[in-house]
């Protein structure tokens, strides 16, 4: 992990990694004990519109939050390693090989935020910050799995137009973003939220704004 060559506009992020509080980016934290854990990678790139995130789609088949918006990421396996050393940082950019088809060498891991909680699945989730320093290409690897993966520029996601609040049908409201004709909502978007405020890249945007999770339906 390392911070060297890092863009200058991703040093607001590096530096966010570095300070940020767990309660600062969730009310849900891990339990004492138990737990699944996970890594998600978090890539950061440069692209025809400037800094952009990788993001990708699940399946609409899939029983578990099938057609989400997602980073790449899963559950950490026995070869990962200790998650208490490198092992989760070795879970997400294996997970987002597996998923993608990027190449990991490319990939420079420069910060690691607070462990989150995903109740409702039981995952301990890191959130690994990564600089695409040499992109390579990227697909759907298993459509069984992912339906598409792309790249949403970062000036998208603070644009105040494309966010608003998403209500799940229980009531539960949280940040959303209206990317590539659907909603990014959930866990995703609330790291998204996080990062976008603490890197002070937020602008003004209207948290009245609701929208419901099938928008677009």
């Amino acid at each position: 992990m390392s911070e060297e060559g890092l863009p200058e506009w991703l040093e607001p992020v590096a530096r966010a990694a570095r300070t940020v509080a767990p309660e600062q980016l969730s009310r849900f934290l891990p339990p004492e004990r138990g737990g699944r854990q996970s890594a998600v990678l978090i890539l950061f790139g440069e692209g025809d519109h400037g800094p952009e995130l990788l993001l990708m789609e699940r399946a609409g088949s899939l029983r578990s939050h099938p057609g989400q918006l997602s980073f790449p990421g899963g559950a950490l396996d026995p070869e990962d390693g200790d998650p208490e050393a490198d092992g989760l940082l070795r879970a997400a950019l294996r997970e987002a090989e597996e998923e993608t088809g990027l190449d990991p060498a490319g990939v420079q891991i420069f910060g690691v935020l607070p462990r989150l909680y995903i109740p409702v699945s039981g995952f301990v989730v890191a959130p690994v910050l990564a600089w695409w320093r040499s992109p390579s290409p990227f697909r759907a690897v298993d459509p069984a799995e992912t339906a598409r993966v792309f790249t949403v520029p970062v000036a998208h996601l603070t644009n105040p137009a494309n966010r608003a609040t998403s209500v799940h049908p229980s009531g539960h409201r949280g940040p959303a973003f209206m990317v590539e004709s659907a909603l990014v909502w959930g866990f995703t978007a609330g790291v998204i939220d996080r990062i976008i405020h603490f890197a002070g890249w937020e602008q003004p945007w209207d948290h009245g704004k609701q929208v419901p999770l099938d928008w677009r339906s």
